[in-house]
């Protein structure tokens, strides 16, 4: 199942799958979200994608992580306390 699901993902976005996961805050959930490929996928693409010792050192880093697994009380995103909502954002003419 994972290997077909892999296995279909063009190699830009296997690409893009695996520049998100190598960034410390994106988290397995935005990339299953996006792609639709869970964190044991991911984690299978970066095995295949990755030189062994860049494998190891990506694996010791986000093993039992909290950023890279999103918490349940978090929204879905980001959002800055002085972000405009989008139906009044318009352009500042400092």
């Amino acid at each position: 199942m994972k290997e077909d699901l892999l296995g279909e993902l063009s190699r830009e976005d296997k690409d893009r799958i695996v520049e998100m996961a190598w960034e410390d805050r994106t988290p397995f959930d935005a990339i299953e979200r996006q792609f639709g490929v869970d964190e044991s996928a991911v984690i299978t693409l970066m095995r295949r994608e990755l030189k062994r010792s860049s494998f190891e050192r990506w694996r010791g880093r986000v093993q039992g992580r909290k950023s890279k697994h999103e918490l349940s009380s978090l929204s879905n995103r980001f959002k800055c306390s002085r972000q405009r909502s989008i139906t009044q954002n318009k352009i500042s003419k400092r």
